[in-house]
């Protein structure tokens, strides 16, 4: 019989609450350290443009300043997957807003002063802002040696002399054929900009350079061991030289993956003698400086046949990477994979090029690159149906995947991947799809309904691990140690009701410190792709079996009984059928001693790992292979109201359906998804890079950039969240931290049509792009 389950699956309150509204949890911004200097930077005014001679000798001896570094000082590349960025710029600037010298000083004052007081003069080129241009063979490169750079072999394919960092090819089935036998056939162009993470916390880093060759970092960052491997790579470390701490982090949404800020101010650190130096991003320097999510240009073409059976896709995928690969390449190639929804496409073709340009470089932003590449399917999935003449939901049902389909990469289809049809139906009935909006009252108005689908899977080396250590203190209760970093998501509140679930433990007993030590807490990869309740829920059981089993063993020879005799319950271990006889776990934690004084046993401490398991890597040629761990489905059904005077669009409702397999925390996953769509609708409605002709950000600060605020809420939000268990996963989990972001602002164009009877593109829906589209369409005969 099935135990009933204590503490998975309720709305457990986070255990960090209390300590971030009071101002009493610590971030990097907080933190400081006996001998502190700060940093600042000296950034390039120009998108491309030569260095040609950098004069810093007033700011040298100006008092108060202890390094001075310029790119010609500091000869390393770095990159996660492509080594093609270097600390400070050298010889030439990739973007406006890049690093070229890097000021360490006894005050933030007297650092930005000497900023101030550095001559640098350039030679401006013409910048290769369209990365539709940059794939043209009389484009200039921004990348001249490209065909040098190391990156990882055989996952990524950059193109020599061409500005292509990586091409990702889908090819299933012989699309040719299939669009040549199609009975109606649709072709649309899509477009997103790129835009900002704005996390509440800016990037900040602190390091240290100690004797012996060894550095010590502290840093706002969600991998804390791909920083220390990474460092380790760049500098010619040992690993166990570098020693990473992150503590509490406020939010990411994936721009504080990978390596960020932490080389610059580890080389400041050597040069200044091994004083440690901060360094604290302003808003402004998010924006021009560290990296955003990439823009997105989508060409997609549909075939169906007449009864509305899709029979073919193809689709190109022209990814703006800015200035440097980053995680840019990856999002490539998840797009790729990822790039025709989820529906069961018998005959599929996809390109996927990640382009350089003389732009802000781009990352990994929640969703990564789902939301950009479904913003142009779910769209298109709008228009086929509309020329088929059916109801789009009805259309999308016919061609969602079901058990025993192909996906695009060669996978089949199961039970087990979750049920896409039912979030359709979900969200269908929750707006009462079908129904026509009521009128508005005011005459200047128009309502409309709108859906979309959405899938995610992560996108992560085949070899991905982490590992967990949970060990009982004196009184009985948990500590489980972990690198994966709760950066908001509530990751570490999930883990802490498995431990308590798998320990028979209260939920109060077991605790999880917020700050990570690569010198104590053991490895993760990095706390991106929604995969760390998956992953790191697999290793905390595997942590909480090793506890019960060294408990069981020494409770069995204090009995006389066989360990499988040994019951584990209300934090006491006890013989089968005689709870009186129970012994808590506070006299076994560290051992048990008999009368006497013998004892046996000690201190319980269990370990667990987990990793990635029957993943390969896509064929070069084909992209054929097995590159997700688990699928995640959704779908969003949302009423707007237009004002046609102001282009104003109000979100009236919107409900979004993920399937999470099994909800681990009913609470936390709910606000997943509201924050999810909130931010969703940022994308939809307001943010958006603009650059002018020569590449400079015309919006880098809020003044300008417009994100979501609380006068923005939809007036009703539905989350709904369906349970089909994963089979491998804890409790039958999949992840959900990215999903509810994906597809809202295609829910949003598609209602905007219902609304207006126009097509809308390019994202965002702003009020003024609504205003031009309906003069234009009173222009029109």
């Amino acid at each position: 019989m099935t135990r009933e389950l204590t503490y998975v699956g309720k709305s457990v309150p986070r255990d960090d609450a209390a300590d971030k509204v009071t101002g009493a949890a610590r971030y990097t911004h907080d933190l400081s350290l006996p001998g502190m200097l700060h940093a600042a930077l000296v950034t390039s005014p120009h998108a491309a443009a030569r260095i040609a001679r950098i004069d810093a000798s007033d700011a040298a001896r100006l008092p108060g300043v202890r390094a001075v570094l310029t790119g010609a000082d500091v000869d390393v590349r770095l990159g996660l997957y492509m080594q093609d960025k270097r600390i400070l710029a050298h010889d030439v600037v990739r973007y406006q807003g890049e690093p070229v010298v890097a000021v360490a000083a006894d005050t933030l004052d007297i650092a930005r002063e000497a900023c101030r007081r550095i001559h640098v003069e350039y030679e401006p080129r013409p910048a290769v802002l369209d990365p539709r241009e940059a794939m043209k063979t009389a484009a200039a490169l921004v990348h001249p040696d490209l065909g040098s750079y190391s990156h990882m072999e055989g996952v990524f394919f950059p193109t020599s002399r061409t500005n292509i960092a990586h091409h990702q090819k889908i090819r299933k089935g012989d699309v040719d054929a299939a669009f040549a036998s199609a009975e109606v056939i649709l072709k649309a162009g899509f477009d997103n900009p790129p835009v900002q993470h704005v996390p509440m916390e800016t990037h900040a880093s602190i390091a240290q350079a100690l004797p012996g060759g060894r550095a010590e970092i502290w840093t706002s960052s969600q991998s804390p061991y791909t920083v220390r491997h990474l460092m380790s790579i760049a500098f010619g470390l040992p690993h166990n030289a570098v020693r990473v701490h992150v503590p509490y982090v406020g939010g990411g949404f994936g721009g504080k993956a990978g390596l960020n800020l932490e080389p610059l101010v580890y080389v400041l650190s050597k040069a200044a003698g091994g004083r440690p130096v901060r360094f604290v991003a302003t808003r402004e320097e998010e924006f021009n400086t560290l990296p955003s999510r990439q823009g997105l240009y989508s060409t997609i073409e549909i075939g169906t046949t007449r009864a509305g059976t899709i029979v073919a896709l193809k689709a190109t995928y022209v990814w703006d990477a800015g200035a440097y690969a980053d995680y840019g390449v990856n999002v490539g190639r998840a797009a790729a994979y990822s790039g025709a929804g989820p529906y069961a496409i018998p005959n599929c073709w996809i390109d996927s090029f990640v382009v350089y340009t003389n732009k802000v470089y781009g990352t990994a932003y929640r969703g990564f690159g789902h939301l950009e590449v479904l913003w142009g399917v779910e769209r298109a999935m709008d228009q086929m149906a509309r020329k088929l003449g059916l109801d789009p939901a009805e259309f999308r049902r016919r061609n969602l995947l079901k058990p025993g389909d192909m996906t695009i990469t060669g996978e089949t289809f199961t039970a087990g991947h979750g049920e896409p049809s039912a979030c359709l139906d979900a969200v269908a009935g929750a707006i009462d799809w079908g129904t026509p909006s009521p009128p508005p009252v005011e005459p200047t108005k128009r309502r409309g309904k709108g859906i979309a689908m959405l899938h995610k899977a992560p996108a992560m080396p085949t070899s991905t691990a982490c590992s967990a250590i949970i060990k009982l203190d004196e009184d009985g209760a948990a500590d489980i140690l972990v690198s994966g970093v709760d950066y908001g998501q509530g990751t570490y509140t999930v883990l802490r009701q498995i431990a308590a679930e798998e320990l028979r433990l209260p939920i109060q007993a077991v605790h999880i410190n917020s700050d990570c030590d690569t010198a104590f807490t053991p490895y993760d990869w990095q706390t991106v792709a929604s995969r760390f309740a998956y992953m790191g829920g697999h290793a905390v059981l595997r942590a909480a079996g090793d506890c019960l089993g060294q408990i069981r063993a020494v409770a069995a020879q204090v009995f006389g009984v066989a360990t499988d005799k040994i019951v584990c319950e209300n934090a006491s271990a006890y013989p089968a059928g005689e709870p009186e006889r129970a012994i808590p776990y506070r006299d076994l934690a560290l051992g048990y001693t008999y009368p006497n004084g013998n004892a046996i046993g000690g201190p319980v401490i269990g370990h667990g790992r987990f990793i990635a398991h029957d993943l390969t890597h896509l064929d070069p040629d084909t992209g054929q292979g097995r590159p997700a761990q688990f699928w995640t489905y959704g779908a969003h059904g949302v009423e707007i109201e237009v004002d046609t005077e102001t282009g104003e669009i109000e979100i009236l409702r919107i409900a979004t359906a993920i399937d999470a397999g099994k909800v681990l925390n009913a609470g936390l996953a709910r606000g997943q998804v509201i924050g999810g769509v909130v931010q969703g609708i940022g994308s939809a409605l307001w943010e958006g890079f603009r650059f002018d002709r020569s590449g400079h950000l015309l919006n880098p600060s809020f003044v300008d950039y417009k994100i979501p605020t609380a006068k923005d809420l939809p007036r009703e939000m539905t989350p709904i969240l369906l349970e089909n268990p994963q089979p491998d996963g804890p409790y039958g989990a999949r992840g959900i931290a990215e999903h509810p972001m994906i597809s809202v602002p295609s829910a949003i164009g598609n209602a905007l049509f219902d609304a207006l009877g126009i097509e809308f593109a390019s994202l965002p829906l702003s009020p003024e792009s609504v205003v031009t589209r309906l003069a234009e369409r009173g222009a029109e005969p």
